[in-house]
C-alpha cells in the first residue's frame, strides 16, 4: 500500500473548501469588550483590561451609529483584485471622514472613569488640532513606535479602527484578492496583532490572521511561519502553568514570533483581548531574542 505524506496547508486543504477571507462581523468590538472584562477577573493588569474594555464598547457604539464614509468605488475594487493589492489600504485613501471625531468621542465616553494622569491624556486628544491627530495616526500607520506619543495610541488606534472595520464591513470577499505576502492583510495591507485558531462549520480548525486595523482575518496554514513563509523548526512557547490556549509561534529564520489563539481551550477567545491579557508571554519571548512580528494598538509601547 502506498503511504502519501501531506505537506502544511494539503492537510487543511484535504478537508474541503477553505474559507480564506473573514470579514469582521457588527458585533466584533461588543464580543471584544466583553472577553476583556472576564480576562481582567483576577488579571495583574485588571485595571488596564478594564480600561480596554470600555473603550472597546464605545468603539461598539460608534460603529452600531453608521458612518458616512462609503467603500471604494467598484473600478478601484476591480482593479486592486487583478493586481493583487490591497484594497482598503491607507496609503491609497483618503484618511475616513469624521474620524477625528471618532476619536474625540471615544475620549469623551471614558474620560470619566480614569484617573487624573490618564484624562491629561485623552484631553490632548480632545484639545489637539486635526493635524496632530493626523500625525499621530500616519506613525501609528507606518508603524512608527518611536515617534508616536504612545499615551494617546490607543484611543487614535481605536478611532482608525473603528473606520476602517466599518469599510471592510461594506466589502465581498470576492472583491479581494489572496495577499502576495502571508504577513499583511489583503483587505488593507496592514500587520496582524496576532493569529487564532477557530472553531465551528467550514473554519473549524483553521488559523487565521487577525488584522490590527481593518479587523479582518485571512487564512494561514498552521505549522508554518506566517511572518517569512519558512516551515522549518517551527516552535510553540507558552507560560508554565497555563492550558496553553495562547501560544507563541516562533521561527528561527526570521528570528520573529506571532502568538496564535486557541478557541479549542476556550471558544471565547479573541485574538485581540487574549493577545494583550498575555503580556507575561511577550516579555519572555523577547528574553528569549524573538522579535514580536505583530501589534497591539491597545498597548502601544513607545521609546525614549
Amino acid at each position: 500500500m502506498t503511504t502519501t505524506l501531506l505537506q502544511p496547508g494539503q492537510i487543511e486543504a484535504a478537508a474541503g473548501n477553505i474559507p480564506e477571507l473573514r470579514l469582521p462581523p457588527a458585533d466584533l468590538f461588543l464580543t471584544r469588550a466583553r472577553r476583556l472584562e472576564r480576562r481582567a477577573q483576577d488579571h495583574v493588569m485588571g485595571d488596564y483590561l478594564r480600561f480596554v474594555a470600555r473603550l472597546a464598547h464605545a468603539q461598539h457604539r460608534q460603529l452600531a451609529a453608521g458612518l458616512p464614509t462609503a467603500a471604494p468605488a467598484a473600478e478601484r475594487l476591480a482593479q486592486c483584485r487583478a493586481f493583487g493589492m490591497p484594497p482598503l489600504a491607507p496609503a491609497g485613501l483618503a484618511r475616513p471622514a469624521g474620524w477625528h471625531d471618532t476619536a474625540r468621542q471615544l475620549a469623551r465616553t471614558i474620560q470619566p472613569d480614569l484617573p487624573p494622569i490618564g484624562r491629561g491624556a485623552l484631553r490632548l486628544i480632545q484639545d489637539s488640532p486635526d493635524a496632530w491627530l493626523d500625525e499621530q495616526a500616519s506613525r501609528l500607520l507606518d508603524g512608527d513606535t518611536r515617534h508616536i506619543d504612545a499615551a494617546v495610541a490607543p484611543l487614535v488606534g481605536a478611532a482608525l479602527q473603528v473606520h476602517w472595520t466599518h469599510l471592510a464591513r461594506q466589502l465581498d470577499p470576492a472583491e479581494v484578492a489572496r495577499p502576495e505576502l502571508p504577513n499583511l492583510c489583503p483587505v488593507c495591507g496592514s500587520h496582524p496583532v496576532s493569529s487564532v485558531v477557530r472553531i465551528g462549520g467550514a473554519e473549524n480548525g483553521l488559523r487565521y490572521l487577525h488584522c490590527v486595523l481593518c479587523s479582518s482575518e485571512w487564512h494561514v496554514v498552521r505549522a508554518k511561519c506566517s511572518n517569512c513563509d519558512n516551515t522549518r523548526g517551527i516552535a510553540y512557547y507558552h507560560v508554565e502553568g497555563g492550558d496553553g490556549g495562547v501560544r507563541a509561534e516562533s521561527c528561527p529564520e526570521c528570528q520573529t514570533y506571532l502568538k496564535i489563539v486557541h478557541q479549542d481551550k476556550d471558544p471565547l477567545a479573541d485574538p485581540v483581548a487574549d493577545d494583550l491579557a498575555s503580556l507575561t508571554l511577550d516579555l519572555l519571548m523577547d528574553e528569549a531574542g524573538y522579535a514580536c512580528s505583530g501589534i497591539n494598538w491597545y498597548l502601544v509601547h513607545g521609546h525614549p
